[in-house]
């Protein structure tokens, strides 16, 4: 399965990356947190983010867990942290910031499907997290509570000399290539000049990426290379099939966007979570994308579920018998799911 961290040894220290949506692929924050346990008391941690955010309960756990590790923690912000990805930030002893890197804080947001009280509670909860988070950004800035409060309920992005200026980071350095497989545009406030970065540098990335494919062909060994030598061997076991040239397009079509292909990956996969969560069965989104199932087979399969352990919604006070106004689970379900195809 897919993982949005990474940690590594990294001589006397480790290195731990957070590069994508935070708690995306079914993977939770429980596993990050094991590793980074395991890490020998007192090493040195580099923290290099670039993430849009993401699930803010398992920020709130790495947030934590950082603050009690025992060895020094310097957050490198390589491009953008936005949402969940700057509370996590804020755990660091020193957050350094190249001076083309951004920031942004705004209001938790959560999903709710079930009566008023539910969204009540909801409400409640969002407000309670949001608490939790103006004490965090409050402490690393030195700015008031309500001043904190203020900034994320206007979504606010800051460029590197704004979260320097503000409290919200503690040096800056050189700028640096910024490089994201997520979408910024979704945010209502993200600064044009940072779509318009990422979207540029990812076109820039595509035309790297094959002018690197292209000078790696030679050199089958490494684990880089792990694609061409896959090719290579699908050749030796057919040496008589003719072999396209290089880059030729497929009938018909252009060359495949890998930009495109990996924005739709994290759209399904988005998708799929959603979907449990929205079923009431989270554990079960991880199966779902590791068998790579499409949205139908997922919303088939909880539908399924849900409607053995509870077959049919009937109103809070039964009469004998089966009550016409009763709706099969399935009927409700699958208009709640149903998603534009």
């Amino acid at each position: 399965m897919a993982s949005w961290y990474a940690i590594r040894a990294r001589g006397t220290g480790a290195e731990v990356a957070i590069y994508d949506e935070i708690g995306a692929y079914g993977v939770s924050a429980k596993g990050f947190l094991a590793e980074l346990g395991a890490l020998p008391e007192g090493t040195p941690v580099d923290l290099r983010l670039n993430s849009p955010g993401g699930s803010v309960f398992d920020a709130v756990a790495i947030h934590n867990a950082i603050k009690r590790h025992e060895g020094t923690v310097t957050v490198w912000i390589d491009g953008i942290a936005a949402s969940a990805a700057s509370y996590i930030a804020m755990a660091g002893d020193e957050i350094v910031m190249p001076e083309n890197a951004f920031l942004m804080i705004h209001d938790p947001s959560g999903l709710v499907m079930g009566t008023a009280e539910d969204m009540r509670a909801m409400a409640e909860a969002l407000d309670k997290v949001k608490g939790s988070l103006v004490s965090g950004y409050a402490a690393k800035s030195g700015r008031t509570t309500e001043d904190v409060s203020a900034l994320m309920a206007a979504e606010t992005w800051f460029d590197a000399g704004d979260a320097v200026a503000q409290g919200f980071a503690d040096r800056l350095i050189e700028p640096v290539r910024i490089a994201a497989n997520f979408d910024i545009g979704r945010f209502r406030n993200a600064p044009p000049v940072l779509v318009e970065t990422v979207e540029a540098e990812a076109d820039a990335g595509d035309e790297t990426d094959g002018a690197e494919t292209e000078a790696d062909k030679g050199n089958t060994e490494t684990a880089e290379n792990d694609e061409v030598s896959d090719a290579d061997d699908e050749q030796e076991a057919a040496p008589d099939a003719p072999q396209p040239p290089a880059n030729t397009p497929p009938p018909g079509g252009a060359l495949p966007d890998p930009a495109a292909i990996r924005a739709e990956a994290i759209g399904h996969a988005r998708a799929v979570v959603d979907l449990c969560r929205l079923a009431g069965q989270p554990q079960m989104a991880g199966r779902f994308l590791e068998e790579d199932a499409s949205l139908d087979a997922v919303r088939a399969a909880l539908l399924a579920a849900k409607a053995e352990a509870e077959p049919e919604i009937a109103p809070h006070h039964p009469q004998p018998g089966r009550s016409s106004a009763a709706r099969p689970w399935g009927e409700i379900v699958a208009r709640t799911f149903k998603l534009k195809g």
